[in-house]
């Protein structure tokens, strides 16, 4: 079992707490947060042990897993590095490119692992459908959420539509070619709804929408690719695939056809996969131990969320344009 301790003990931090507590691949070790009366109520109320420092904290792990707020990602994740430790950092990796960047070079100079908390690739919607999802030329996301103060320091981009950015990235395997997008602050000083058009070297284009002053909570996307078309529901945990085959020349007398101007006849059917149950918290915590003790690649590397990272600035930078 891997010695952890967590940086944070904030709302996701005590979620992260209570798991990391429960695995059994870590020995939760321990906490630090920077507000004392709160750390100490935690550590009172749950029976964690509360640590006075970072460091002191650090001498007594192997992995430290970084709840803070992205303003303190860099400079917390420096801190572990230097220290010889593994670390799990939520998304976004940092507050910019240029502090992820030298943060992924110096883990690797140091022959450390690293993982990132983008938790929507173990969401068992998302993982059921990954393996049909083969060359999508058209994707649309929408993220809407119901106005909650925390996140609001940074843009919805930062804090919503990055999952999304994330999850697309790791199904289109070509570059991003352009991206256009608009923003409007309506409650915050930063915007807190998006919408982008990210256009791919390889002809995709994806539509995507992130909200956090919605009246209803929406995590839904949909792929098009040739002859399929697959939608996740990361909220219900729901995905359903429409598949497309030349039809039998027999038809069955339920079957669903389409037929173009030129005749072709398409057969329409259902390819639903299982959805297996599962926590995704837990799941992205404890693939990293498998990384760490088996000495692989952790699912979402430091260079992917990096590139997430840049393309949600992307995003950002084109609302002045």
């Amino acid at each position: 079992m891997l010695k952890v301790g967590v940086l944070g003990a904030g709302h996701l931090g005590k979620i992260h707490l209570r798991l990391l507590n429960e695995s059994e691949k870590y020995e939760l070790v321990g906490f630090y947060d920077a507000n004392e009366k709160y750390a100490e109520e935690v550590a009172n109320e749950f029976n964690y042990k509360s640590f006075k420092t970072i460091d002191d904290l650090l001498q007594n792990v192997d992995v430290i897993d970084i709840v803070t707020p992205t303003l303190s990602h860099y400079n917390t994740a420096v801190k572990a590095v230097e220290a010889g430790k593994h670390f799990f950092v939520e998304k976004p990796i940092t507050n910019t490119v240029e502090e992820a960047e030298q943060l992924t070079k110096m883990a690797k100079a140091k022959g450390l692992k690293g993982q990132v908390g983008h938790v929507e690739r173990f969401n068992p919607a998302f993982q059921a459908v990954n393996a049909k999802i083969d060359h999508p030329m058209f994707i649309e996301a929408h993220r809407l959420a119901e106005f909650n103060p925390r996140g609001t320091d940074v843009p919805v981009v930062l804090d919503l539509m990055i999952h999304d950015i994330d999850a697309i990235l790791s199904v289109v395997k070509s570059k991003v070619k352009k991206v256009n997008a608009s923003g409007v602050s309506v409650i915050s000083d930063t915007p807190d709804i998006a919408n982008a058009r990210i256009e791919f070297e390889n002809g995709c284009v994806a539509n995507l929408t992130a909200s956090r002053i919605s009246l209803k909570n929406m995590r839904k996307s949909r792929f098009f690719q040739r002859d399929a078309y697959i939608s996740v529901d990361f909220l219900e945990k729901k995905c359903e695939v429409v598949k497309m085959k030349d039809a039998p020349e027999k038809l069955d007398e339920f079957a669903m056809i389409l037929q173009n101007a030129e005749g072709v006849k398409k057969q329409i059917y259902f390819d639903n996969p299982e959805v297996d149950e599962n926590n995704a918290i837990l799941d992205e915590l404890e693939t990293f131990a498998d990384a760490i003790n088996n000495n692989t690649t952790p699912i979402v590397t430091l260079e992917q969320a990096t590139e997430a990272l840049r393309v949600a600035k992307m995003v950002i930078d084109s609302f002045d344009e």
